[in-house]
């Protein structure tokens, strides 16, 4: 039986860059940073949420020369989805974000779901951070 989810994979152009990045901006907490032969193993978590890693990876083997080439593509037009990041404040965290130098693709705005906003992390992946309030289906306009 499946009991949770302890790992998610985020493609960076540089683990050391973005090891800092997820640590020193956003917050996270260093995890495993070992060698596999010529692989990198780095992993980051929130102090809040340990049990779940987030795998900092490079594209390289075992990925074809031809999707490393439309990954490293993908990542510096931008287009790369990243992670989910929930807060209790969505326009203050924005703002704290905004004075460490990170990149709004969206100012926070109010959604039927709570405030969001949209960000990129050092390696252009984008990036949503959401403050929730409780919905329904019927906040939603379906026609």
């Amino acid at each position: 039986m499946i009991t949770n989810i302890s790992l998610a994979s985020v493609f960076v152009k540089d683990v050391d860059a973005s090891k800092r990045f997820y640590v020193d901006v956003l917050g996270f907490e260093e995890g495993e940073d070992i060698l596999l032969g010529d692989y990198r193993w780095c992993t980051v978590r929130h102090p809040n949420q340990p049990e779940l890693q987030v795998h900092l990876a490079q594209p390289g083997p075992p990925h074809t020369p031809e999707m490393i080439e439309s990954i490293n593509r993908a990542m510096d037009e931008g287009g790369m989805h990243g992670l989910g990041l929930a807060t209790d404040d969505c326009r203050k965290t924005a703002e704290e974000l905004k004075s460490k130098g990170v990149q709004f693709l969206q100012d926070p705005e109010e959604r039927p779901y709570g405030v969001e906003a949209v960000l990129r992390d050092n390696s252009g992946n984008w990036m949503v951070l959401v403050e929730t309030k409780p919905f329904t289906a019927a906040d939603f306009d379906q026609g």
